[in-house]
C-alpha cells in the first residue's frame, strides 16, 4: 500500500501468504484468507486516501501474490464494503465505544470486512467470520486491536444473526 505520510499496516509480509503458525513456522494462507488480506489492504488504502474503488482495486491486483487469492471473495469484500460503508459503519457504531472515524484504519477495515461477512456470507458460520476479522487485526493491526474487533463483532453478530448466535449459546432466538 502506498500512501503518502500514512502508516502502513504492520506485518505487511503476511499478505504475501506467510503467516506465523505454531512455533513460529511459516504457513501458507488459504485463498480465502488471502482474499481477506488483500481486501483489508484495499480498504486501508481507501480509508486513508479516499480514492475511487476502481483505483484501489487496480493497485491491489498489482501486488505480488494476488493471483493466489480467491478473487471472487476479494471483489465481494472490497466492493461490497466500500458500497455499503455507511450501513456497515452504522452497525459498528452501535456496538463500539467510539466513532468509526476515530478507529485505526486497520481495525476499521477489519470491522468492515467482518460486518459485511456477517450480513452477506450466511454460509460462513458467524464464529468463523468473527475469527477471520480478528486474525486480520492480529496480523496487520496494533497490539490489542484484535480484542476490540472481537468484542464489536461478537455484539454485531447477535444483531445480524440472532438465531445462529442463540443456537450456539444455547438460548431462545430473539
Amino acid at each position: 500500500m502506498t500512501t503518502t505520510g500514512a502508516a502502513r499496516p504492520a506485518r505487511a509480509g503476511a499478505a504475501a501468504g506467510r503467516g506465523a503458525g505454531k512455533g513460529g513456522r511459516a504457513t501458507a494462507a488459504s485463498p480465502r484468507r488471502r482474499a481477506r488480506e488483500f481486501a483489508l489492504q484495499g480498504l486501508y488504502q481507501w480509508l486513508l486516501s479516499g480514492e475511487d474503488a476502481g483505483v484501489v482495486d487496480a493497485h491491489i491486483r498489482g501486488i505480488e501474490g494476488f493471483g493466489d487469492c480467491d478473487a471472487v471473495l476479494y471483489d465481494a469484500l472490497l466492493h461490497g464494503c466500500i458500497a455499503e460503508a455507511a450501513e456497515l459503519d452504522a452497525v459498528i457504531a452501535r456496538r463500539a465505544d467510539r466513532k468509526t472515524s476515530l478507529l485505526s484504519p486497520v481495525e476499521h477495515a477489519a470491522l468492515l470486512i467482518g460486518t459485511w461477512e456477517l450480513r452477506h456470507s450466511i454460509e460462513v458460520p458467524y464464529r468463523v467470520a468473527i475469527n477471520e476479522a480478528v486474525e486480520l487485526a492480529k496480523t496487520f493491526g496494533g497490539t490489542d486491536g484484535h480484542k476490540f474487533v472481537n468484542g464489536v463483532l461478537d455484539k454485531a453478530a447477535a444483531e445480524l444473526r440472532p438465531a445462529e448466535v442463540q443456537a450456539r449459546r444455547g438460548g431462545p432466538a430473539a
